[in-house]
């Protein structure tokens, strides 16, 4: 018989192979039996239940089973008593009868939320369904009850709506994981890991695991240093990346290596980002970049079939040139149209002084909006001037439905003057138009933001509507001005574009880097290059951003040195692992998909750390003591 031969006697959960729901069936083991090829067993049941709390259905009625859970709530009725048990699987309504069973429904009303309990007895349909609920057309009527452990009364309710906040919930977070909507954004997270793995060990790539004590670089973000007992006064550092090593297994031979790793920056936090963080890192040789997009393309369409069951199609390019003049920043949110708009052959010469003097006059026109009114104008002015904008100011016209324009400079700018911007920026009657002048850098990225936040006003930015996008052809080199030199845009790996590399020599700041993102809804979800294989050209690279010979050596000579043996032409990407993982669950935030998170001051509430350690353990590395700083009054 074909299939899967499965031994072990007990009960197994099923579930057919391109089933995303949990397992919803089982059946009894006896001796040795084949598993049908379109059913994947899941696990055996233990003798501690027969099923599990989310899996039993009216065609189980009748049957006598044992399920283990937590208590999610409890009603006395008089007669009766119920309460809902919960495990990973759902939620099981248990029926406790006071004419037949008067003890344990006493028993059952000491049972406070969160007791661990088993109970046995009969499925029976419900008389009041609960169409809520996936077993809500069933009850157990409990004839046997076993208190497995008693609970505090926890410090929240532990519901899909709780009222813990977030420090609570983070001090208490083994709490907060079982609640249903946390624990379904980790079985998504484990969804979006499996078919990665699935889809890049189709496509020949091999898992390697790389070093987590590795050596400090001065490039990029600030590194977690770790000091050596075994060599005092020597420090370890923890991987931003495993660049250099993938880099090196290229070298090897191995062609294609992935791996789904933790890396850690010390940096500042926000919503997106934590000081440790997981991505899903490649590499590939013998490529080219349109290798390397082809592959990872397809990996982002085969995680939208699979995971979300909808595919985003082939996935438009962009310049980074392109996404900075219409979007101002280099991960576009395309899910709306709204476009940059130059204006400065048009207003400027006209008496207005914020024009005539700006470097940049730009606009977008915003649809349907010009019966706005005054305090809605003025709100989108005060937005923009707030200090994390910059922006001194907001111009406004209003095409009306009658086909007039009204604007905030009209003084300056006669109706046929309004009408030539209004046809400029593909505006029709009924559409606001939304001016911004100054220096060009700082006046696009206030756009930007004034751009999103109008999107997000006009209901555009639909959580659940995926718009993808690759931005090409970044910058290699950005200039530092506080330390007068050229720093590397991504790394100092990244491979010049073949057409650009002359001009490293004449005008580095014009090279662009054979580079590659990838955009999902206004977000950064990865990026990586096609990498330098060449020592000459990576010598000259390390030279351009400052290094001495001396330097490059110290910091990169193992990688240099590799280089000498035959390293074959390759490039690679990094996804941020977390981050996709919040945008498949709808959220704007990663913490909620990482089992452990940090707070915003990089600490783990739970636990109390980072915190200070004993000085022997100081003493042992070396260092000298350290005093604990003094605590501010809350």
């Amino acid at each position: 018989m074909a299939g899967t031969k499965i031994t072990p006697e007990g009960r197994f959960l099923l579930r057919f192979k391109d089933q995303k729901s949990p397992a919803k069936c089982s059946f009894p083991m006896q001796g040795d039996c084949y598993i049908p090829t379109k059913f994947v067993a899941i696990f055996r049941i233990s003798m501690l239940r027969t099923h599990t709390c989310g899996e039993l259905r009216i065609g189980d009625s009748g049957k006598r089973v044992s399920l283990s859970g937590w208590v999610q709530r409890s009603r006395d009725l008089g007669g009766m008593t119920f309460i809902d048990l919960r495990d990973r699987y759902g939620l099981t309504q248990l029926a406790f009868n006071m004419d037949s069973h008067a003890g344990l429904c006493e028993k059952a009303r000491q049972l406070g939320r969160e007791f661990v309990i088993r109970a046995s007895g009969l499925v029976k349909e419900r008389e009041s369904k609960n169409a809520k609920m996936p077993t809500g057309d069933i009850e157990i009527i409990v004839d046997e009850l076993e208190i497995l452990n008693s609970s505090l009364t926890p410090p929240f309710t532990i519901e899909d709506q709780t009222d813990g906040g977030d420090d609570l919930r983070m001090k208490y977070r083994y709490l907060d994981l079982r609640r249903g909507s946390v624990r379904a954004n980790l079985e998504l997270r484990h969804r979006i890991a499996i078919e990665t793995r699935n889809y890049l060990d189709r496509q020949h790539f091999l898992e390697v695991e790389t070093p987590v004590l590795i050596k400090s670089t001065p490039e990029g973000a600030r590194d977690f240093v770790v000091p050596s007992r075994m060599n005092q006064g020597q420090f370890y550092a923890l991987p931003q990346s495993p660049q250099t090593f993938k880099q090196l297994l290229m070298v090897a031979g191995f062609d294609r290596y992935y791996q789904i790793v933790k890396c850690f920056r010390d940096e500042d936090l926000r919503a997106d980002r934590q000081p440790e963080f997981t991505q899903i890192d490649c590499e590939m040789s013998f490529v080219e970049r349109e290798d390397i997009l082809e592959t990872f393309e397809g990996l982002v369409r085969h995680l939208f079939k699979t995971v979300k069951g909808t595919d985003p199609g082939t996935l438009p390019r962009m310049s980074y040139a392109d996404a900075m003049k219409f979007y101002g920043n280099d991960k576009p949110d395309t899910r709306f149209d709204m476009r940059f708009c130059e204006l400065n052959t048009l207003v400027k010469g006209r008496g207005f002084k914020v024009f005539d003097d700006a470097e940049l006059v730009v606009g977008i026109c915003a649809k349907g909006c010009s019966e706005y009114t005054r305090k809605q104008t003025d709100e989108l002015t005060n937005f923009v001037k707030r200090p994390q904008i910059g922006a001194n100011g907001l111009v406004y016209v209003k095409y009306g439905t009658d086909g007039s324009f009204k604007s905030s400079v009209d003084k300056f700018y006669p109706a046929d003057e309004l009408k030539k911007w209004a046809e400029a920026m593909g505006a029709v009657e009924g559409d606001l138009l939304l001016i911004l002048a100054g220096p060009a850098a700082k006046t696009r990225k206030a756009l930007s933001e004034l751009r999103l936040e109008m999107g997000t006003r006009l209901g555009l930015r639909n959580k659940d509507h995926y718009q993808c996008l690759w931005v090409l052809d970044f910058p290699l080199l950005e200039w530092g001005e506080d330390v007068n030199r050229w720093f590397a845009m991504h790394h100092p790996f990244t491979s010049p574009l073949p057409e650009d590399i002359a001009m490293l020599d004449r005008d580095p700041g014009k090279v662009r880097a054979n580079a590659y993102d990838l955009v999902i809804n206004g977000v950064e979800v990865g990026g990586g290059s096609i990498r330098i294989f060449n020592k000459d050209l990576q010598k000259k690279m390390f030279s351009i951003l400052g290094f001495s010979d001396e330097e490059a050596q110290a910091q990169f000579g193992f990688l240099m040195n590799a280089f000498e043996f035959g390293a074959p032409p390759h490039g690679g990407i990094a996804f941020g692992f977390d981050r996709l993982c919040s945008l498949f669950g709808g959220s704007e935030g990663i913490r909620d998909f990482i089992a452990f998170p940090k707070n915003n001051s990089g600490r783990d509430v739970m636990i109390d750390a980072p915190s200070l350690i004993h000085d022997e353990q100081l003493r042992e590395l070396g260092i000298k003591s350290v005093a604990a700083p003094e605590k501010s009054n809350p």
